[in-house]
């Protein structure tokens, strides 16, 4: 006997703030990715498909985004406020010590 099926995995790229196509309020937005992969014996072998999308948490909509898309938003999401990435302190610019 030969157990096969699918399995799906949810990813969180990012947390956007954008604006809300449904209830028009400018909200936090997570950025996922789904992939399902096929399983064989509860392994999972290799991906069946991949999905992008954007849920508003004001309201819940969710937007479909096609990998483009989801990438552009990630890349810019990876400047971070000031334009610094996430997890990197700021450049700090140190003056020479002087007695």
């Amino acid at each position: 006997m030969i157990i096969f099926g699918t399995k799906g995995y949810l990813y969180q790229l990012a947390m956007l703030t954008l604006v809300c196509t449904r209830c028009g309020n400018p909200s936090a937005h997570a950025l996922r990715k789904r992939i399902t992969k096929f399983t064989l014996f509860f392994v999972p072998l290799f991906p069946v498909s991949t999905k992008y999308s954007t849920q508003c948490t004001f309201c819940g909509a969710e937007s479909k985004l096609s990998q483009e898309q989801a990438e552009q938003l990630q890349a810019q999401d990876a400047g971070g406020p000031g334009g610094q990435p996430y997890g990197q302190p700021p450049q700090q610019h140190q003056q020479p010590y002087r007695p």
